[in-house]
């Protein structure tokens, strides 16, 4: 072959396309990079197939708690008699007056509101064994007064308040003594204990739930105070 022919030849050897050749580069720099790191050469290079491990017990139990919402912890029924006596200043009670003895029965139910709990009153150990949980106080819910149930035992009225039953629209109207015994079952609730009762139920629940899912030990305050487990 002629040396004219050679140079033709030489000449006509291409580059190769970029998409090949970078990838290619890009390759044999990764490599570099891994043996480096294999070797201690560059230890503070991460490895850039290493995996991350992030712990997310605590707002996973926060989620599930949170999940339960208003948690209805325990109920009471209550009975009170109500002796309602009006009088007129001036007149003697057989001529204007009225007086009610009425038997009122109700419930009162009390809850903890675990909806609105927040990252700080959740913490669980770095072992995963033990939790604590700070939850607000137990509240009392409205009474109900169970009007199948409550009754009046007397009704002594004036003649003019039975006259003015006459020309009412609504004689015989028990709507203030239900009012006061509504108030009296809500005082009644209020010193039986209920609301601690509420948070001792709370407390044993979240316990054993907290128990079935792995922890060992459970501590649950709330914020007024009323002790811990």
């Amino acid at each position: 072959m002629s040396s004219k022919q050679s140079a033709v030849v030489v000449n006509a050897r291409k580059r190769p396309p970029w998409w090949v050749a970078v990838p290619a580069t890009l390759a044999v720099l990764l490599l570099l990079l891994l043996l480096a790191r294999t070797l201690n050469v560059m230890p503070q290079l991460s490895n850039p197939f290493g995996t991350k491990t992030k712990d997310r017990t605590g707002p996973v139990l926060l989620k599930s708690v949170q999940d339960m919402s208003r948690y209805e912890a325990a109920s009471g029924s209550f009975q009170v008699v109500v002796d309602l006596d009006k009088d007129a200043e001036f007149l003697p009670d057989a001529v204007r007056g009225n007086r009610t003895l009425f038997v009122g029965k109700g419930s009162v139910g009390a809850y903890v509101d675990l909806g609105d709990v927040d990252e700080d009153a959740v913490k669980v150990g770095k072992d995963r064994k033990s939790a604590s949980l700070t939850l607000p106080p137990a509240r009392l819910e409205k009474p109900a007064l169970d009007a199948d149930r409550s009754y009046a035992v007397t009704k002594e009225r004036g003649i003019l308040d039975r006259l003015g039953d006459v020309f009412s629209d609504n004689p015989g109207d028990e709507r203030e003594v239900h009012k006061l015994a509504v108030r009296h079952i809500g005082d009644a609730a209020r010193q039986s204990g209920l609301e601690a009762r509420a948070e001792k139920n709370t407390r044993n629940m979240l316990r054993e739930l907290l128990r079935s899912l792995g922890y060992e030990k459970v501590t649950v305050r709330f914020t007024d105070g009323r002790g811990k487990s």
